[in-house]
Order: C-alpha cells, then structure tokens, then sequence
C-alpha cells in the first residue's frame, strides 16, 4: 500500500521541491525553483538514503506539522526549529523514525537562519512538470497544485530507495548566523565600463542590511548608492542601471535602479539591468538563510578558487566563516575581449556562466542576429556540460556544469565557434506575425500604478499616468501620438522571458516606432499579469503577476498557458509559451471588457483573439529598408534625443541622480 502524509498544520510558506529544480528553461523565462538553500535540502535527502535531489518540503520561519498512515523516516534540515514525534523532542539532521498514526512537529525557527527542510524517506511523490517537481508559485506549476501547502493536503510517498539511512558527520552541516560573507565573482558588469572604482570599492567594504522585502525570487539589501561610471543607460534608459536586456544569473547582485537584489531561484531569467558581481554557486545556498536585518559582506574570489557545489564539508559549510580571501580574478569581470567583423566581449557570471556579448550597447538587430547564430551552433553541437543557453539583446549567456565543462574549455570551444558563424547578412528565420488585442490604459495597469505610489514611491518622475510620461520623454505632440505610435509599429521578438514566463522583449523594426523611456527606480511590487509595458526601447509582455520596471501601456490575453497548452491551436503541444524568437507583434485595440472575455476563453481552453501567421524575417531586407529611410529615421531620433536630453535634465535638476 502507498505511504501517505497529511498536513495538519502547513507551516508558512510550506512547498514541495527538488534539485536541480527545472533546467534547460531558462531561454523561456522559467526559473529552476528548487530549494533556495540546496545545502540542507540535499544533506537532509542524503541522511534518509534519498538521492540528493529527490523531492521534498521547504518552509520558512515556521514548520509544518504531519501525520504519516505508515511508519516512516525523516529528517529534518536547515535552520535550528524545536522538533517533536508524538511530543518528545527529536534532533536534526539525523534520521527520525515515525511511527504509523504519530504526528511529527516541526515547530518555529529559533535563530540564525531562516528555511527548514524535511526530507522523507522515498521522498515526496508529485507530477513532475517540464521534468521538476519543483514548485513554482508565482507560475502556479508544480509541485502540488502549483502552489503553498495547505491544511489537510494528502501527499504521497515514494518507494523505499536502496540506499540506507545515516547520519551527517558535523563538519557537513552548514554554519548559520547573522553576519555572513559571501563569495563572488567579478561581473558580469564591473568597473569601469558601468560602476566607479569607488562603486565597487565600497561594494566590497559594505556590510548590506537583508531587507525585510525579500523571497525566493530575490533577497533584496539596504547599502549605499552607487555614483554610477555613466549618465543613463542610453536606449536601454534613463538610469545608468540600465542596459539592453541580457540574461541573469541565480546569485547574480542586479542593481534594480540603486536598489541591489541578489536573485534568487524563482528569480527572473532575463533583465536590463546591471550586476557588477555574482555569487559562486557552491554558496548560493546561503541566500535561502538570510534572514531580515541580518548582514551580508562580499568577499571576491578567483574562479578557479571557488568550491565545487557538488561537495559537502568544510568547503561549503562557512557561513559566518572566513571565506577564501585570495582576491577576485583582476579583470573587472571580462575575460576576455575579440575583434573582427563584429566585435566580441566574454563576461564573467558567476563560476557557471559565461555573457557572450557582441559589438557596442546599442540597438541593431545584426547583433541579436550574430548572438542567434552562435545560439544555433552551440545547440547542434551540445557539448557535455552545458546546461542553458539563453539570449538577450546583442547577447547570449552560456551556462555550464563547471565540474563537466571547465570555463577555460568553453572559453575554447566559443572562440572556435566565432571563427566559423556565418555572414550576419545571411540571417534568414522562421517569423511569424501575431496580431494580440491590447486594452490601452487598461484598468488593471492604473491600479498597478496607484499601488506603487501608495506603497512605494508617490513622487517618481512617471506617477500618476506612465503614457504621458512616455509621451513627454518621446517629445510627441499628445498622448493620441503614443496611442498611434504603439498600434502602427511591428514588434519583432528578440527574447523571451523577460519578467519570466515566455514574456518577450521586442522593439519595433521600423526605428521611427520605437518608443524609449526608463523603467522604474525602484521596481513595482505587482504587475498585472499580461500588462504591457515599455522599458528603454523595448516592449514587454508580462508572463505573470509579479513585480516588474517597465512603463505601461495597457494589458493583453495570455502569452504562457500551461492549464490548456492547446487552446484554438495558439499553443503547440509541450510549449505553453505562445511567442517563439523572431515572431513580429502587431495590436488592435479592444475595449476592457472585451479583454476579460477574451481572457476567459483562452482560460477556459478556448480561442482568445490571436490572429498568427507564417513568414519570415530576413535581415538583409530589413537593411535595405533602414538604408531608403534613413533620412526620416535621423529626423525622429533628433527629436527623440532632444526630449530625452530635456528629461533627464529635469531629472538632475530634481536630485534623481543624487547620491545617497
């Protein structure tokens, strides 16, 4: 008979997880999940005979408390929390044997720390999607439901694995507290091309406060204000933050405006923001036990220093420790540097990834195209150790199982991989155009907007109306010229995930469509699922509700759909993104209601208002379209500039760009 446990009591924050969580989608916009301290989690699964990442429950501050119909054997990992069977006290991390009919307790976290893990032996028994169990609640996907436990959830349990119980030797277990050192790499955006010297000076002197504000998808810091090495982000926008979208690194230190955050597992994939350092993923697992008000220093290390997370011991363990204080790598987190027919840089995320990224920071689709090849390439060619590729703007981040693939032997394999792309010009893709209904200044958008105001910041330079602060930063004549600007322009995609979940980044072909403005500083809480908005010169499409940068324009149906992947025929079986690289977006506006409607048919497995159909998109065409107006296109880009340059002096006149 099937082994069952029921929650009698959730805990706080109570889901079902395994490691690695879901790789190989993060081109997509979805994040790995799994446990946000991998440490204790795997530990735990290892004191019970599980394999190290089989599925289990990850709580925070308080524990659950579970009744088992068989007897059964657990451990109890992570932060130091009161434990009972049937009321008399058991320790952590060793095995528990449970008694048939008996209730484990698992009480509240007493200090350091702040997530507790119980593993069960033959480990937790949920429908894997996209080849996890892990739990992703912002997506609603799996784990059980999609979603936090709740009281009188029944959760299955696996077979009894082979392997026997034992318990962990001390030196194995990690060592929590309340003023932590984390070790990081150098880049991938250091001094002083984005930060001073002086930025990422006090950025190693600093001992950051963990904000109150934070979760798995990101730990957010209270630190001081960088004085920034640049005046904006240029078309990327207004802030010196801000830079074409690029792909993320979990652990990475992404400066959202002056706010540093350091990404989580539930984090978002791809972002136009910048990370001047990033932590080793042999710590990572610290971030899960950062508590509010605890302390966090950044401790830069070389690469070749940094610790296997495949280890356990007293190379992983430190928490409050020393860490290895060798010095970071010296190169401000470039590795290296290329010329040729397009210019290339190699830029350091982590010890796991690499940022391939190509020419000058602008706009120009011969990058992004240059960044596809070497996308396809690397795909056909799949080395053994390479886990995700995922491309930005003029970018494609390379990740890798450093253990299997070293960065000094993909380093190796990207430079003779360069010498072999083709001709930019000879870009011809699969594109198809997809005509989505937009609800302009959409309801949901201006309750977004007054939430911000009333919870974040009231007085930011794009409150209480983001279309005329687009307006203004554009220098049109009136808000009916956004509203004509938005509807008459094609938006070629040029990456998905953007704020998770398939949502694309994509800037009109025709440059005398694109619409530049800055994204918020800081960020919004919450983002209407579907909104869309205009960050820099690039469009987004929000997969889901979350928080989010860009400046809104109104709200559309569903560009990820995994309750009904095949509704009318938008979503091919197996991709519940809707939108593929290359598609071109064009809109027709439909009045809210007709959105909601339109919303609930897609919801409901039925058609939702798309319109797609087959082409392509060749890039020595479009070329040859930017070359016979170049003329009209120089004269909005002047007028462009000129509003640009007007509001940012408006900014610097209001003490935007003050240091703080």
């Amino acid at each position: 008979m099937t082994a069952k446990m029921t929650l009698l009591r959730p805990g706080m924050l109570a889901t079902v997880q395994d490691h690695p969580g879901r790789v190989g989608y993060w081109q997509v916009g979805v994040p790995p999940s799994g446990p946000m301290d991998d440490l204790s989690f795997r530990l735990g699964n290892v004191a019970v005979g599980n394999p190290e990442g089989a599925a289990g429950i990850e709580a925070v501050m308080a524990g659950p408390a579970v009744q088992f119909d068989q007897d059964t054997v657990v451990c109890v990992s992570g932060a130091p929390v009161p434990v009972t069977v049937v009321g008399v006290p058991r320790a952590q991390w060793q095995p528990i044997r449970v008694p048939a009919g008996a209730v484990l307790d698992i009480g509240t976290v007493s200090g350091p720390g702040l997530r507790m893990y119980l593993s069960v032996r033959g480990a937790v028994s949920v429908d894997e999607f996209l080849g996890s169990a892990a739990t992703f609640t912002l997506g609603r996907f799996g784990g059980h439901e999609g979603r936090a436990l709740r009281v009188g959830d029944i959760l299955t349990i696996g077979d009894e694995p082979e392997a026997p119980t034992r318990p962990l030797p001390s030196e194995h277990l990690p060592a929590l507290g309340t003023h932590w050192e984390l070790a990081v790499t150098e880049g991938p955006h250091g001094a002083p091309e984005f930060f001073t010297r002086g930025d990422i000076d006090t950025l190693y002197a600093t001992d950051y406060e963990v904000h109150f504000n934070s979760d798995r998808t990101g730990v957010r810091l209270i630190g001081p204000r960088p004085d920034w090495a640049r005046p904006d982000g240029g078309e990327a926008g207004l802030h010196p933050s801000n830079i074409h979208d690029n792909a993320y690194s979990v652990g990475a230190l992404d400066f959202t405006g002056d706010t540093p955050i350091l990404l989580g597992p539930d984090g978002p994939s791809l972002g136009g923001f910048v990370c001047p350092v990033t932590v080793v993923a042999a710590d990572r697992w610290k971030l899960g036990q950062l508590a509010p008000g605890n302390t966090v220093r950044f401790v830069p290390v070389q690469v070749q220093a940094a610790a296997s997370p495949r280890v356990f011991g007293a190379a992983r363990r430190a928490g409050t420790g020393r860490v290895h204080r060798g010095g970071g790598d010296g190169d401000d987190g470039v590795i290296a540097r290329r010329d040729g027919e397009v210019a290339v840089t190699y830029r350091r995320s982590g010890d796991d990834n690499v940022l391939v990224e190509y020419g000058d920071m602008t706009l120009d689709l011969a990058l992004r195209a240059r960044a596809h090849a070497l996308h396809q390439r690397l795909e056909r060619e799949r080395p053994a150790g390479l886990l995700d590729l995922t491309p930005g703007i003029r970018s494609l981040q390379v990740r890798v199982d450093p253990d299997v693939l070293p960065i000094s032997t993909l380093m190796g394999l990207l430079g003779e991989a360069e010498e072999q792309l083709p001709a930019v010009d000879e870009l011809v893709v699969p594109s198809r155009t997809v005509r989505l209904p937009l609800s302009w200044d959409d309801p949901s958008t201006r309750e977004a907007i007054q939430r911000y105001m009333h919870g974040v910041r009231a007085d930011a330079p794009w409150c209480p109306w983001n279309i005329e602060f687009i307006r203004r930063m554009n220098g049109l004549d009136s808000v009916a010229d956004v509203f004509d600007t938005v509807f008459g322009a094609e938006y070629l995609v040029l990456g998905l995930g953007d704020v998770y979940l398939g949502a694309p980044v994509a800037t009109p072909l025709d440059p005398r469509h694109r619409l530049v403005t800055t994204k918020y500083n800081p960020a919004r809480t919450w983002t209407p699922e579907n909104a869309v908005g205009i960050g820099g010169a690039y469009l987004c499409i929000y997969g889901m509700e979350g928080p989010g940068g860009y400046q809104f324009v109104g709200r559309t149906t569903q560009v990820w759909n995994h309750r009904h992947p095949q509704a009318s025929g938008m979503f091919e079986e197996g991709t519940p993104w809707l939108l593929r690289f290359f598609d071109r977006i064009s809109w027709y506006p439909v009045e809210p209601e007709e959105l909601r409607d339109l919303r609930a048919d897609i919801a409901a497995g039925r058609g939702g208002g798309v319109d797609i159909t087959e082409g392509t998109f060749t890039l020595a065409e479009h070329r040859r379209f930017l070359a016979e107006n170049a003329a009209s296109i120089g004269e909005f880009r002047g007028r462009q500039s000129s509003a640009f340059a007007a509001e940012r002096q408006r900014w610097a006149d209001a003490g935007e760009f003050a240091a703080g």
